[in-house]
């Protein structure tokens, strides 16, 4: 079967709604497209898992997290965290230490084998993105930039 040229939304009539011109499918998809392009480099090169990915960056950025704070900067659910700091933490990446304050709480930290592995995705990640924003220009980056500054400012508190 061969779908129609997608419309916008304007161009839809009342009672039915073109998906492929509904702006937040139209945004989750392309960041879909993007995530999965870059997944694929990391997986390739350290065999990881999205939720590891993350919460390898995220302990990687702070120096220690711990998992509620992971999973709040990551936008994870909390059996995702738990579940990608258990294979870090076999692959000898991670380390945990207990709050001296309140057992109930883990920090978890980069091994050095861990750190190793995060300045080579720092490394990765920024290439990806050079070459992502180069393949939209610098008016289309620019604008992209904007579009998504816009969205962060005036709908977080919606």
């Amino acid at each position: 079967m061969t779908l129609p040229h997608p419309t916008s939304l304007s161009d839809a009539d009342e009672d039915s709604l073109a998906l492929e011109g509904f702006l937040p499918y139209r945004m989750a998809r392309a960041a879909e497209i993007v995530s999965r392009q870059f997944a694929a480099l990391y997986r390739e090169r350290h065999g990881m898992t999205r939720p590891e990915w993350r919460t390898l960056a995220t302990i990687g950025q702070f120096g220690q997290a711990t998992a509620t704070e992971i999973g709040a900067h990551s936008s994870m659910h909390k059996t995702k965290v738990s579940r990608a700091i258990q294979a870090l933490e076999q692959r000898k990446w991670i380390s945990r230490k207990t709050d001296e304050h309140d057992r109930r709480i883990e920090h978890i930290h980069l091994t050095r084998e861990g750190r190793r592995h995060y300045r080579d995705l720092v490394r990765l990640a920024r290439d990806y993105e050079a070459r992502l924003l180069s393949s939209l220009g610098q008016s289309g980056a620019s604008k992209l930039e904007a579009g998504l500054a816009a969205i962060e400012t005036n709908l977080s508190g919606w």
